[in-house]
């Protein structure tokens, strides 16, 4: 051959000899190294086993250096993904065999859903409130279904229906890749699916390895089963909404015909809606449930189940209007309606889950409670209360709130949510009136001012900073007063000085850090109830006033369970935020205690006999009339408001003055709502959770002004005898006005003015029990910080003393000039006031 005269081939050369110096003494080349490296690993490899004995797995792979040694072979990745497979695989055919199909029956009896009153004191379940879906459906025979609601259902739902296995992989691949890159959840379910998640298993799975049981459920019954038999079980058995389940219960509440009379367009409809028919039906959105019809049409000629021309002849059905169902009848339905509410929205339960799961829902509304607000209303309306029906124009909302939690405890929405379904309390708004002064009164607790700042009551008067006149209700005129007597009496001239020199700003971010949702202005008007508030926004903020100042949202349902198993699947109490401190409440409540007990609130609220805080609440032109108010237990608003007629130039109804009735002149806050309020809390009071009487914090004092020690400060050069002076000590002035004050408004002026108060108690027939009789020194007195004024307060009229038996004694001769003694205490100081100035009547 001619090759084998050719010279031989050179070796490698090392990379010393590239670089043209050859190898010294003693110098390996890489060839000879790695040659030598070969040889051990091969005589290595036989060790212990025998020569030439080879390993299972040759990996790490012998015979090669570097990172190609730790790369495994093609067989190797090969037998891995081979064995994985057949794992996978016999797992697969494992789970395939052992899944059964239950019988439709087995979740048949747990559908319907039943909403509970509040668990009794003793723990035992509350009565039933109502139920969810008590289906509406009539299984009509498959055959009976017109073949093109069918097909419309297929090119809606799962277009390769008649092809596939029960499952389609392209889908839910492409479900599964778009889930884990963070796009909008897709379910990828083919009908069939569907149909097991429905029909079997009656409960929605959103984790992975439920769908994979109900794929594999789903390609057991398309074995099982005809397609169109599980199409027409299907058919029989989804959610159409409106409370419709079934094609046939459908057709009846969307066009009033039995679904074997459904024409095309209307089976395209009703197919379009099935993914989400609460939010698509054309009653709700009407411009999305045509976009749906639309492609649900496009969808059956792309199919060849509808021509081109057949298509364009199309219109878009007209349907009825929705019939609710009579679940909702009367004042409880504005309950339930809020248990579904929640439970969308903060449960997460969508209507089809509500309505065929099966689930039990305790909500947090005491049964006695409710009965006793829908009793006091009826008493308001039939005239009982007042002598004298409202107007049907005038609207009331009631509610209460537990402090502890934000529990909706009661709730009159309205009389009938069929006929009226927007909620008084939730859904409409009223003018505040005087009830927002006590978010003026915290904001400034909270900037410095105490309860003892004296501001001037006159009315009408001009106020720098607010922008014109500004008068009390019913034109009273006051002299000085602090902040506890301008709350008990509503002085609205008070509470506008104070609202400009604190910032009508922080009076709007107490409201809303208190629990007020409605948008409030920020103008110096707005501490007089301006802006118009939801009642559970007010019951809500009084109710964090009650817990010392901690904020809890206000919820309806304590806890959902699923009725099949009994785990939990919703708790509706949330965490609770301190969004003010506990000495800014107490002073704010005390002073809110005396609206009850000396102010607008006495009348009908002070005979209950409990510690209560509250305020009541009239607008402009009495467009609206409140009453909130609170005890350490509960915290309960009533509102009365007159909304002017809708009409077709005004969709949205204003506020019109409230009519008067029971023969008051004008309907305001300590009228009808407050004695609305009393005659509610009275038997609730006696309820046994609501029995004991617990009384509020003392009062704080907050931003009390105290005497602050005077040090010596250490001097820069030692002074000399002659040059050091004694320092004059600090005086102030004793307060004046003190006698008539009440004992805790008195005592507040005195520490703020850096004196320490010392309290006796003397009977005293003149001056009212709780009232400062004399103080000592007087005021306007100088006196060191840090005195003490004496403060004789009056313990009531002194007790009778029995008459002793008369003893004949001779009559002595008065002394000429003698002084006489004149009646009573003979303490010239002593102010007798009138009661308060509370009539009933409300004030602002």
């Amino acid at each position: 051959m001619a090759g084998a005269n050719q010279p031989a081939r050179p070796a490698r050369r090392s990379a010393s000899s590239r670089t043209g110096s050859a190898p010294g003494p003693g110098t390996t080349t890489r060839a000879t190294a790695q040659q030598g490296r070969r040889q051990v690993q091969g005589s290595g490899q036989g060790s212990g086993s025998g020569s030439g004995s080879k390993r299972l797995i040759d990996y790490p792979r012998a015979g090669k250096a570097g990172f190609r040694r730790w790369l495994p072979s093609w067989r190797l990745v090969l037998g891995i993904v081979l064995t994985l497979g057949f794992l996978l695989l016999g797992l697969v055919v494992a789970a395939y065999a052992t899944t059964e199909i239950p019988e439709p029956d087995q979740f048949a009896q747990a559908q319907v859903t039943t909403v509970r009153y509040a668990n009794n004191p003793d723990g035992t379940p509350g009565p039933v409130m109502g139920t969810f879906a008590q289906q509406d459906r009539k299984i009509v025979d498959p055959a009976t279904i017109p073949p093109h609601v069918g097909q419309a259902v297929v090119a809606s739902e799962d277009e390769t229906f008649y092809e596939n296995a029960g499952i389609s992989p392209r889908g839910m691949a492409r479900a599964f890749l778009n889930n884990i890159r963070g796009g909008e959840t897709q379910g990828g379910s083919t009908i069939t699916q569907q149909y097991v998640e429905r029909y079997y298993a009656g409960q929605t799975t959103t984790d992975y390895v439920g769908k994979f049981r109900e794929a594999l459920m789903a390609v057991k019954i398309a074995q099982s089963e005809d397609k169109d038999q599980v199409l027409g079980n299907y058919l029989n058995t989804i959610y159409f909404g409106r409370g419709t389940y079934g094609i046939e219960a459908a057709a009846q509440a969307y066009f009033g015909v039995p679904a074997a009379q459904l024409t095309v367009s209307q089976g395209a409809m009703l197919a379009g809606i099935i993914p989400s028919p609460s939010n698509w039906d054309p009653a709700v959105d009407p411009e999305k449930t045509q976009q749906r019809w639309e492609r649900v049409l496009d969808n059956m000629v792309d199919g060849g189940w509808l021509s081109e021309a057949d298509r364009a002849a199309q219109v878009f059905p007209e349907t009825l209007p929705v019939a609710t169902s009579q679940t909702y009848a009367g004042p409880q339905g504005y309950l339930l309606d809020m248990v579904r509410r929640e439970l969308r929205d903060r449960a997460s339960l969508t209507d089809d889950q509500i309505d065929t799961v099966g689930l039990e829902v305790v909500t947090t509304i005491q049964q006695p409670a409710q009965a006793a607000a829908e009793a006091a209303v009826a008493s308001l309306r039939d005239g009982t209360l007042a002598g004298e029906p409202p107007s049907e124009a005038t609207k009331v909302a009631l509610t209460s709130i537990d402090p502890a939690d934000g529990a909706i405890v009661a709730l009159y929405g309205g009389p009938d949510f069929i006929t009226q379904s927007r909620n008084a309390v939730t859904q409409d708004a009223a003018q505040a009136g005087s009830t927002f002064k006590p978010f003026a009164l915290v904001a400034a607790l909270e900037n410095g001012v105490p309860l003892s700042e004296r501001f001037n009551g006159r009315s009408p008067r001009e106020i720098d900073g607010w922008g014109g006149s500004v008068g009390n209700f019913g034109g009273q005129d006051f002299g000085d007063l602090d902040l506890v007597d301008a709350t008990a009496n509503s002085v609205n001239t008070i509470y506008a000085q104070l609202n400009v020199q604190v910032g009508p700003e922080k009076t709007a971010e107490v409201a809303k850090r208190a629990g007020i949702t409605t948008e409030i202005g920020t103008n110096p008007a707005n501490v007089l109830g301006t802006d118009t508030v939801h009642p559970i926004d007010l019951a809500s903020s009084y109710a964090t006033f009650a817990a010392q100042g901690f904020l809890s949202q206000p919820f309806i349902v304590r806890q959902v369970t699923y009725l099949k198993d009994g785990s939990v699947a919703y708790e509706g109490a949330g965490a609770r935020e301190q969004v003010f401190q506990p000495d800014v409440m107490a002073d704010a409540t005390y002073a809110l205690t005396k609206v009850v007990e000396d102010g607008s609130g006495k009348r009908w609220v002070a005979p209950l006999g409990r510690p209560i805080a509250g305020k009541t609440g009239t607008s402009n032109e009495n467009k609206s009339a409140w009453f909130a108010g609170y005890t350490p237990q509960l915290a309960t608003v009533v509102a009365l408001y007159q909304p002017t007629p809708a009409t077709a130039e005004q969709p949205n109804p204003g506020q019109d003055t409230i009519t008067p009735f029971g023969n008051v002149r004008e309907v305001t806050g300590g009228t009808w709502p407050a004695k609305l309020w009393a005659t509610y809390m009275e038997p609730v009071l006696e309820l046994p959770q609501y029995a004991e009487v617990v009384a509020f914090p003392e009062r704080a004092n907050v931003n009390r002004r105290t005497p602050t020690a005077t040090s010596t400060p250490t001097p820069t050069e030692e002074p000399t005898p002659e040059e050091t002076a004694p320092a004059e000590p600090t005086t102030v002035a004793v307060p004046g006005g003190l006698a008539g004050m009440r004992q805790a408004d008195a005592e507040a002026a005195v520490l703020n003015a850096g004196l320490t108060p010392a309290v006796t108690q003397k009977a005293d027939a003149r001056v009212e029990k709780g009232r400062v009789i004399s103080a000592s020194p007087g005021g306007g007195t100088e006196v060191p910080a840090g005195s003490t004024v004496s403060i004789v307060v009056s313990s009531g009229p002194p007790a009778p003393q029995p008459t002793p038996p008369p003893v004949p004694t001779p009559t002595p001769t008065p002394t000429e000039g003698a002084a006489q003694e004149p009646p009573g205490n003979g303490n010239a100081g002593g102010i007798v006031l009138p009661p308060g100035r509370g009539d009933g009547q409300g004030n602002g």
